[in-house]
């Protein structure tokens, strides 16, 4: 049987390849770069940032596990760790658990050696060391350190413990009778009852307390026997030893071996709960539409910091008659999604993208579907704005600071976990939020906070785009499962849920129901042509399983900005109505039409002129133009100082249908698609760490690190005059005699070892199968990098010849 491994390293070194690869698949930040050798590897799984991360992924119970290793002393044999997690008392869950926990460890590299000899990472041990999680204080060798030797003889006495000169065997002797369960049973009969009370509110941690100068007999009786050791002045601390009596063995108050369980909590039929999602679907298309529809016409200005303000948030939540932070949340997701960001102009504002319009085009199940896979893999998190970040600044919707790396997989986790439940069936959001407390356990009490953040709202945006619908998961929903780990499978996800909800979703309608008092219902979804010029020609005054649409004045003025004569609105009308259109919404139109254009508003700053001289006057005359400072150039002209647009929108609000025209005269048509950003890249999601390595990668770099590994250890034998170069150093040959050994090695086909120096000074040690030297180039097989590769000889600071 081969010896127990001493490092790290030796563990690794002994693992199969597949152990290596599936090593650095879950710790992925090993691979930046890829370590040189297996000594490189541990050295670099064992840095306090990576001990964290890993830290940071295990479950509860392997995490217990780690700390109850951290607590008991190295090396700890599997059935001293099975005792600190059990106690007294058999516990077949922990039993039956506690091999898969410590494999886990293994295999993430937080513990190496056999169960015989156990040994937790030294920075694992320190981070869950200090303070510790369990609520032990440290052990009795530690907290006796500066002691006075006589101090400790008196304690040893008083414990009824032989005396001893030795520092070191008088601690060890007091810990014995700690962990002496007969003999500290035996001592604890004699304490008096206020001592054991004491003992007791000390037992599951804090295990400090404070002390007077002159304590009270029963905190007098417990320092005469070290039960309570100075720790600083005026302060103890419970010995672990004697804490671990006290809890009867465990290191845990509450040991959690198995994931809380996520049941159902409501149940539904599985059609409905499709249904209620493919609903919430459309409702969601129209939200994302109507929102940047508002923003084609008035699109928001950038702060200066960046991000939208508070003023248009509000209003736009207002425009959309939504809570600010849904209305935050949709504005978020289209920018996510590519369809909205900032033009980059000087007055820089936020408009639709070129994409927007592309995105528009496509069937609704696709648009949902691309804005579902955006939510999904989305790090920015909405609900962050308002708050404030590390520096004290205001977080807003749209600007820096709100990504969270972590929000995707908890998102997916959720998701997973709905899955895992029947189809139909919701769970309550409180056992969803245990599982994941049991899944990431978070030390840090502001991290717990904040993924529980997370966690609930990754659950009420799920219901807000009809991936889940009454809380339970739609198939829809339950198809982009697996699109986490690159864009072909996002890809791949987006398909297969736009093909489940194509059939739920109603045909587009090709027509409307107009009513006598000026409105039109839109009985379901309607095609986009004509969604698109109802939008222009008349407001939205209601939602839901209808579409109520109302004409005013204003809207009908709006469809004549936009280029449409009365006559084409008459026809559209009269097309696309399932009912004859009504009388009143004839006069309506014609009404508009006949005032429209009739003032015509151009730069003087800006003119206006009418060929009704009565018009012009009654203008003049009205006290709501003072603002404008208006004055008569001729009978059928007026110039104002204010900027044409401004003109435009007073006279408007006078009750007016004026109209814009150009330097020649011509009536400038306003079309709804006019504010555009340049195309612009959406935003890429901040990933939490390094990215997943596949496959592909894992392989080569299993290979690199073998051959590394092999450069660095193989038994080597000097060349010429040069004297064995030890282990793990860089071989130092003359260039004679580097020279020599290159070209017999390329004869004879054998593999060298080599000493390497890139053109940016970083050592290196490599085995190579030179194939062919010449012109001061050596050409040959690396073994390390797994390619044929050309290295200049000067560069090359020694040779040696492999033993084997």
């Amino acid at each position: 049987m081969s010896p127990p491994p001493r490092t790290l390293a030796e563990d690794l070194r002994a693992r199969p390849d597949e152990a290596l690869a599936d090593l650095l698949r879950t710790r992925p930040d090993l691979l930046s770069p890829v370590p040189g050798d297996l000594t490189q590897l541990a050295t670099r799984a064992g840095t306090r940032a990576s001990v964290l991360r890993t830290l940071e992924r295990l479950h509860r119970f392997a995490l217990q596990t780690a700390e109850a290793l951290a607590v008991a002393p190295a090396p700890c044999s599997y059935d001293r760790l099975r005792g600190l997690l059990t106690g007294d008392t058999p516990d077949p869950e922990i039993d039956a658990a506690l091999p898969e926990a410590v494999r886990l460890l293994r295999d993430r590299a937080i513990v190496w050696g056999p169960d015989e000899g156990m040994h937790l990472v030294r920075t694992a041990r320190e981070v869950l060391s200090a303070p510790s999680p369990t609520g032990l204080g440290p052990p009795v060798t530690e907290a006796v350190a500066g002691m006075s030797p006589g101090r400790v003889q008196v304690i040893l006495t008083a414990a009824g413990l032989p005396a001893t000169h030795d520092p070191v065997s008088a601690a060890e002797s007091l810990a014995a009778l700690f962990s002496d369960r007969e003999r500290m049973t035996a001592l604890l009969d004699d304490a008096p009852r206020e001592a054991r009370d004491i003992l007791g509110r000390l037992t599951w941690g804090p295990p400090h307390g404070t002390v007077s100068a002159d304590p009270a007999p029963p905190i007098r009786w417990l320092l005469d026997r070290g039960l309570l050791l100075p720790s600083a002045p005026g302060h103890v601390v419970l010995p672990r030893e004697a804490a671990l009596h006290l809890r009867g063995g465990r290191v845990h108050a509450d040991p959690q071996p198995e994931p809380p369980p996520v049941l159902p909590a409501a149940e539904h039929e599985p059609r409905t709960v499709d249904a209620t999602g493919a609903a919430q679907a459309l409702l969601a298309l129209d939200t994302v539409e109507d929102l940047l529809t508002s923003w084609e016409f008035a699109p928001p200005s950038v702060l200066r910091a960046g991000g939208l303000s508070v003023r248009d948030l509000k209003r736009t939540a207002v425009a959309l008659d939504l809570p600010e932070p849904v209305t935050a949340f949709w504005a978020e997701l289209a920018y996510g999604a590519g369809l909205l960001a900032s033009d980059g102009a000087a007055d820089e504002r936020y408009a639709p993208t070129p994409e927007y319009d592309d995105w528009l085009t496509l069937p609704a199940e696709e648009r949902w579907s691309r804005l579902a896979v955006t939510w999904l893999a989305a790090t920015r998190i909405p609900g962050l704005a308002g708050g404030r970040d590390a520096k004290g600044r205001t977080l807003s919707v749209l600007g820096d600071g709100l990504d969270r790396g972590a929000a995707p997989d908890i998102r997916h986790r959720l998701l997973e976990l709905l899955a895992a439940l029947p189809a139909g069936a919701a769970a309550h959001h409180d056992a969803l939020h245990a599982r994941l407390r049991w899944e990431r356990p978070v030390r840090n009490e502001d991290a717990a906070e904040s993924r529980a953040r997370l966690a609930r709202w990754a659950l009420e945006e799920a219901e807000l785009l009809g991936v889940t619908g009454r809380g339970a998961l739609t198939s829809q929903g339950r198809a982009l499962l697996g699109s986490s780990h690159s864009l072909l499978e996002a890809a791949a996800a987006a398909t297969r849920a736009a093909h489940i909800l194509a059939p739920l979703l109603p045909e587009p309608l090709d027509h409307v129901l107009l009513q006598a008092d000026l409105t039109a219902v839109a009985p379901g979804p309607l095609e986009r042509p004509l969604a698109a010029t109802l939008g222009v020609l008349a407001e939205v005054e209601s939602k839901g399983g209808a579409t109520v649409y109302r004409f005013t004045p204003e809207s009908v003025r709006r469809a004549l900005d936009a280029g449409r004569s009365a006559a084409e609105l008459h026809d559209f009308l009269a097309a696309h109505s399932r009912t004859p259109v009504p009388q009143p919404l004839t006069y309506l139109i014609d009404d508009v039409a006949r005032r429209h254009g009739r003032l015509r508003v151009g730069a003087a700053s800006a003119y206006l002129r009418c060929d009704d001289d009565a018009t012009l006057s009654e203008i003049l005359a009205d006290r709501r133009s003072a603002d404008l400072r208006l004055r008569r150039l001729a009978p059928s002209v007026l110039v104002s100082q204010a900027p044409p647009d401004t003109l435009l929108s007073g006279l408007r609000e006078m009750g007016y249908a004026p109209a814009a025209e150009s330097a020649e005269g011509a009536v400038l048509v306003h079309r709804p698609d006019a504010s555009r950003t340049p195309p612009r890249t959406p935003p890429a999601p901040v990933p939490d760490g390094p990215p997943h390595p596949d496959d592909t990668l894992l392989a080569a770099a299993v290979r690199a690190i073998r051959a590394g590994d092999h450069a660095s250890t193989a038994a080597l034998r000097p060349v010429g005059a040069a004297p064995a170069t030890p282990t793990g150093t860089l071989p130092r040959t003359s260039a004679a005699d580097t020279l020599a050994t290159m070209q017999a090695a390329a004869l004879s086909g054998a593999a060298v070892w080599i000493g390497y120096v890139n053109a940016d000074g970083a050592a290196s040690q490599r085995v190579i199968a030179p194939l062919r030297v010449e012109g001061g180039f050596v050409t040959g097989f690396d073994h390390t990098a797994d390619e044929v590769r050309t290295y200049p000889l000067h560069r090359i600071t020694g040779v040696a010849e492999l033993a084997d």
